[in-house]
Formats: C-alpha cells, structure tokens, sequence
C-alpha cells in the first residue's frame, strides 16, 4: 500500500488553514490524563506552515529513543550524493608476513548488510573467502581490520544490560551478519535440559529445563566482554522451538572467526589464530578539540576483492521501517568520515549541521548516538515537529517520508491505529525505551489536511508502557477526527 496520493498534500498549498476547535486541547489533556500516573507528555500538533495546532508542553526535553532516527536519516537524505560517493564495501587483503607467509587481513568500511547466512546473495562474505581460497592454500593469521572508524563500540548513556542485547551490539566498521548471534532453543523431555543450537562463537551454559506445557520463561545472560552466556529458566515441552539473540562485543574479532571459518570449509590452512586491528580514539577525533581540519587519511591499501558499494536508501529504509539501531549508529559514523575521523563527535557535528540548516535551537535537543539507545538524549516536540516541516519542503522529503512505517500496515507501527481512522493514515517514526514511549511524523486530518505532530510519553512507572502508548494513541486519533 502506497500513500503517494495522501502525502502529496504535503506540499504546502496556500490554502488557509481552519483553526482547531476551542474544546480539541482540554479533550486531548483528558485523554492523556487516562494514562499512568505520573507521566510526563508532550504533544506538538502543526500545520506544515508552522502554524501551531495542538501544543501541550512543546518546549519539554524528553528522552526520544528511537525518535533519534529521525534525526539521523534527515541528516543522510541531506547528504546522500556525498555519502553515496564515498561508499565503498567490504574488501579483503593478502598481507606479507615474512618468507612465503601471508595474512589475511577483512577490511571493513562500514557497510552495514555485510553477511555469511547460507542463502546470501548481495554482499556476502562468502565471495570475499572464494577470493582467498583462488590465490593461496595457506595463510597464517585472519585479521579483521575496524579502524575505518575509531574504536567507539557503544555511544555514551548506553546501559550496560543492553550491550548483551542485539538492541546494543558493539558499532564496529566491519560489521558481520547485524553483529549478532542466534540460538534456538528446542525443547526435550520433561524433567531433561533443552538442545541449544547456536554458533561456536559464545560457550553456551545450558541451565535450561523442560517443564509441562507450551510456554517458555528464558533468560540469558552474558557479561560484557565475556564469550559465556549462560541460559536458565524453562520451556514447555510442548512449546515451539524459542529463538534468541545475543549481541557481539568486538565484531571485527567475530568478523575474523567466521571468515577463518569459510576459508577452512574451502580446504584454505589457517596456521595461526584471529586478530583484530582497532584505531584507538584520539582527541583530533573531536572537532571541538581539532579545530575545522580532519586529520589526515592514509591511503587505502589495494584489495584482493573487495565487494560493491552498499545501497544507503536500503539501509535508510530498514532503519527506520524496522527502528534498526546498529544500521542508524553505522549511518551517523559514515556522515562523520565525510568532513573528520568517523568519531561518534564527528558524528554529532554533523547532526548540527542538519539541526541547523533546519533552523532547530541548539537547547531543542542533545544527542549522544544515532540510535536512541543512549540515556543522554533529548529532544522537544517542537523541535520534532520543525524537522518534519523541514524535511516536507526538502527534495528528498519524499523519499525520506517512504522510508517511515505506515500506522497499521508495516514496520514498527504494522500493528498500531488497526480499524481507526488513522489506519494508512499516519506514517511517523516509533520509539521505545526504558519508561519513554515516543511517535513523530505526519498525519491525515478527517478533514483531508496533513499536520506534523510529536507525541512523546516519558517516566510512566514500571509496567505501564502499553498504558501510556494507548492514550496516545487515542489523543493522536481524537485530533485528526477533530481537525
């Protein structure tokens, strides 16, 4: 389903737009005040003129979670051509390491779709090991190469137990396969230990049982920098087979074990072990430390193969469509290689940039990465809502709104506003975190008007997320039946 007829209108007009109805804000505060006690809401409702519909709190700093991707693809779309001329993919390298010994060294370049499943069939690390396995029979080390950007695995305000989540796997540029790991779990016998099926990689310690009935209570843990994950909890023995992810730590260290992995199942000896090369962080990655010049960059050694330059719409639109964390943090580092080092302040810098050119007041928002993941961040529903105004009368504004979920048909919003009016009807950006519930984007009236709006619920007590999003929901569908 297409909204290409419905978001045309998002182009102004020059038609005049009808004032809202004197009763729509204490209607819409009643609504709100149905939800958890205790709550925090700020909802901005305007025209794409400007013109302030709706305003509860506007000016509120809030967490946005993945309302930060929001930010970040408006910031690519900006500078797509750029970005698209300096993306290069995956490559791989033999390096000399003394009399008739050669290194494998996988260079990564911040592609983010990188893969070695079975049924690969676009950038797969299968191709670079089929390189390899045509020009030497013997290797001693792999090496997996990240210091294409500086060595920043998670942004600041990431919490600690995300990190073991495929929601915060490591931010590496070789990434490999979303740098997570799965495992099914299947079911045995009651009273016996559940089979973990799962890649060499992490040491399973399988505390499972097999328990009477169909429902499953798993959880895994794993330290940070840790290789153990250790599972305890049940799954009933009549219970389909449960699947988990697990995030990756150092993903140019995962990305080396598996390329030895498919070099060694091409019949290639592999004498030594894995290796990884990280660019340290250094205080010229940050550009209020270095001043306007980037730092100089070596040349890129010649490749053995290397394999074609990522599809950035692709990966615009899974980031938002699917609130893809690992792929908007990746995006924000290749805007930071474009003027500096690739560092997360690099990155910042650019969102500036945008915020800008966007005329957004540098007290609207604070970022600390490019997923929403962190703690750090802050936005208000103004500034939310100038974006969207913003980004409607750019260029690429319509290129840039296909790539948001659309309410109750697909992404993260494919179950959200089902039989309301706002059914194919609203396409916005999600987010969720810790006691924040977030949705920024656009909507369409009863009246047939499209308006920006921001909604964003925070500090909700524990528990009551699904509460909180439904009156949202519920105000957000009273003002396009009233508008």
């Amino acid at each position: 389903m297409r909204l290409a007829l419905i978001f045309a209108l998002l182009a102004p007009t020059g038609m005049v737009a009808a004032q809202p109805a004197p009763p729509l804000q204490p209607v819409v505060e009643a609504i709100l005040a149905q939800g958890p006690a205790g709550t925090r809401y700020g909802v901005m409702v305007t025209t794409l003129e400007g013109e302030s519909l709706l305003a509860i709190n506007p000016d509120g700093r809030f967490i946005p979670a993945s309302n930060t991707k929001l930010f970040v693809t408006a910031a690519a779309f900006s500078n797509l051509s750029a970005l698209e001329a300096a993306a290069t993919g995956t490559g791989v390298r033999l390096e000399p390491a003394g009399p008739g010994v050669v290194d494998v060294v996988l260079q990564g370049r911040g592609e983010s779709q990188l893969s070695s499943a079975p049924d690969c069939t676009t950038a797969c690390l299968q191709t670079l090991a089929d390189a390899v396995a045509a020009n030497t029979r013997r290797v001693r080390h792999v090496v997996g190469d990240d210091s294409w950007f500086p060595a920043e695995r998670w942004g600041p305000g990431m919490s600690w137990n995300n990190i073991q989540t495929d929601s915060g796997t490591g931010i590496s540029a070789l990434t490999l396969d979303d740098n997570e790991i799965a495992a099914t779990v299947t079911p045995g016998a009651i009273g016996s230990t559940p089979v973990v099926a799962t890649s060499a990689y992490y040491r399973i310690d399988n505390r499972l049982l097999t328990v009477a009935g169909d429902g499953e209570a798993i959880v895994d843990e794993r330290a940070p920098n840790s290789d153990v994950v250790r599972l305890t909890g049940t799954i009933g023995v009549a219970a389909k087979p449960a699947t988990l992810r697990f995030g990756v730590d150092d993903p140019a260290d995962h990305a080396a074990w598996r390329l030895r992995e498919l070099l060694r199942a091409r019949g290639v000896v592999v004498s030594g072990g894995i290796a990884t090369r990280h660019r340290p962080l250094m205080p010229y990655d940050d550009p209020a430390i270095r001043g306007s010049a980037p730092p100089p960059r070596p040349p890129l050694p010649d490749m053995l193969a290397s394999l074609p330059a990522p599809d950035l719409v692709t990966d615009l639109k899974i980031i938002n469509k699917k609130s893809q964390n690992l792929y908007s943090d990746l995006m924000l580092r290749r805007m930071a290689r474009l003027a500096g080092s690739g560092s997360i302040a690099d990155g910042m810098a650019a969102l500036r940039a945008m915020t800008g050119a966007a005329g957004l007041p540098a007290d609207s928002f604070t970022f600390a990465d490019g997923s929403g993941m962190s703690s750090y961040n802050r936005i208000t529903p103004r500034a939310a809502t100038r974006l969207l105004i913003w980004a409607a009368q750019q260029p690429w504004g319509q290129a840039w709104r296909d790539t948001l979920p659309i309410a109750g048909v697909d992404g993260t919003l494919r179950n959200r506003f089902k039989t309301s009016s706002l059914q194919g009807k609203l396409l916005a950006k999600t987010g969720s975190l810790n006691a924040t519930r977030a949705l920024s984007g656009y909507l369409v009236t009863k009246s047939g008007r499209t308006l920006a709006f921001s909604a964003i619920a925070n500090d909700m007590p524990d528990g009551a997320d699904a509460r909180a999003t439904a009156v949202v929901d519920k105000a957000l569908v009273a003002i396009a039946e009233a508008l």
